[in-house]
Formats: C-alpha cells, sequence, structure tokens
C-alpha cells in the first residue's frame, strides 16, 4: 500500500480533450487529476461549460488538487500586475468552480526582488481565499532566480502567510542544480502537492527543459531518496505524475496514463 496519493498531471497525456483526461484518470485507478486551465478554456470555447468537468471530476470520484497556472502576479508594473490579476481571478473563479483545493502560481521568469515577491505571494493568496482556493508557490528550476526549493522557502517564509504552500518537484530540484536535500526543511503543510518524474543523465543539466523529462524509473535521479525526504515531512497526499513528451502525446493516453502508474507505483512502493 502506498503513502501517497497517485494523481495525474494532465499535462501527461495532453493533446486529449478535458474530459476524456478526467475520464481515463479515474478508470485506469488515479485517485486525482491536475487540470490546466489552457484545457478549461479550450472545453468552453467549444461550448462546453463549467458544471460538465466538475460532473466528470465527481462522476469518477476524483480530487483536483491543483489546477495550472497563474502567472503574473509579481509584476513590477503596476498596470501590467493589474491585469495580469484580473486573469487570475478568471482562473480562480475556474478553479473554485470544478472543485480545486489549490492553484500553481508560478514565479517570476527573470531576476526579482525577493521581498516584493513574497509580499506579492501574500496578497494572491488572499485573493485565492477570497474564491475559497490556496494558490501554491512553485520554484521553476529553468528559470533565472526562483529555481530552488531554498528560494521557494524564503518566498513562503517571508510572505508570512498562514496559508502558503510551495510545489515539489524532482526535474525542477535538479534544473535548477540545489536537488532534493532542502526538502527536510519544510513541514507537511507546506507542501501543496508533489509532482513526480525523472530525467535522463543527458543531456547536460542546463540543456534539459520540460520537453527532457521522463517516466519515474526510466531516468538517472535517485527518487527513492527523493521519497524518503518527502515522507520525512509528514506529507503523504498527492504525488502527481508531470510529463511534457511529444512522444507521449502521440500514443494512446489510456495506455500512457496506465504505464505511469505503474512506474509510480514501482518507485514509490518498491
Amino acid at each position: 500500500m502506498s503513502d501517497f496519493i497517485y494523481c495525474l498531471n494532465s499535462s501527461t497525456i495532453r493533446p486529449t480533450p478535458i474530459l476524456d483526461k478526467i475520464r481515463i484518470a479515474g478508470e485506469v485507478g488515479f485517485a486525482a487529476i491536475e487540470l490546466w486551465h489552457d484545457d478549461i478554456d479550450l472545453h468552453l470555447s467549444k461550448g462546453g461549460q463549467l458544471s460538465d468537468i466538475r460532473k466528470a471530476v465527481d462522476d469518477q470520484g476524483l480530487t483536483v488538487p491543483t489546477t495550472i497556472y497563474l502567472k503574473g502576479w509579481a509584476e513590477p508594473d503596476t498596470t501590467l500586475r493589474q491585469q495580469e490579476l484580473d486573469e487570475c481571478k478568471r482562473r480562480l473563479e475556474q478553479a473554485a468552480a470544478v472543485s480545486a483545493i489549490h492553484v500553481i502560481s508560478g514565479p517570476p521568469p527573470s531576476y526579482c526582488d525577493r521581498a516584493f515577491v513574497a509580499k506579492c505571494y501574500y496578497e494572491l493568496i488572499e485573493l485565492g481565499l477570497s474564491f475559497g482556493v490556496r494558490p501554491a508557490f512553485e520554484y521553476l528550476g529553468f528559470v533565472d532566480d526562483i529555481n530552488s526549493i531554498d528560494s521557494a522557502i524564503e518566498i513562503i517564509t517571508n510572505s508570512q502567510h498562514s496559508q502558503a504552500t510551495v510545489v515539489l518537484d524532482p526535474f525542477h530540484c535538479f534544473r535548477g542544480g540545489a536537488g532534493f536535500e532542502s526538502m527536510a526543511k519544510l513541514k507537511s503543510e507546506q507542501i501543496a502537492i508533489s509532482h513526480f518524474n525523472d530525467t535522463p543523465a543527458t543531456p547536460p543539466r542546463l540543456e534539459q527543459h520540460d520537453h527532457s523529462r521522463v517516466m519515474p524509473g526510466e531516468g538517472h535521479l535517485d527518487l527513492r531518496r527523493y521519497l524518503e525526504l518527502l515522507r520525512g515531512t509528514g506529507y503523504s497526499r498527492w504525488l502527481s505524475l508531470e510529463l511534457f513528451r511529444e512522444d507521449l502525446w502521440a500514443s494512446d493516453p489510456r495506455e500512457v496514463a496506465k504505464i505511469g502508474l505503474e512506474k509510480m507505483r514501482a518507485v514509490a512502493e518498491g
């Protein structure tokens, strides 16, 4: 039996329509699914309703730990930030409608004033809570500045918000260069979700990007150490398979999801 709840990040079986993604996730045995706002918007543009998505989730008995993603909320330019916050509000409303617990909030892409980002994150959490959804902060290994667990901890700590959380991800730990070990500094309640993936030893770290990710156990990362650290925080919630591979997108999405769940179990329960 697993210590974790297995989740499918719907990017793994892009470009399958969102209702099919939800159905597949439930049918192959996932207990949760992360949804992307571009998929939600595509469904709406074709005449669908948010209620369709909520019903599909409920019919499969799935939880929606997160929707993805919010950006621009820490833009230094006041006018641009307000424009981005208007879009954040729209996405927060969608997240609430599909019963999401968190919305993943990306970091600035360039070097930034971290104190300002922390202040903006506090304000973003307050905005999210007004919709009944908690924005979760994500570090990204390929951005210039906030690309490690330590940098994310700095943001959530300095935000001084009791609801501040981080999103963990093995690929971003590798790509940012800082590794996993700082996970031990976190408490369970500070972790919104852990993405799960692996990455090859080549090409070199700085040449890797989202598309470089591979199934858990197919790369060179010490995922058992990653999970040891994760368990050490007391965290026992969602472990979410997140890949961005065009070869998988061209394959049978049900088979990709099925194999992905098997690979996750082999690492997490092996």
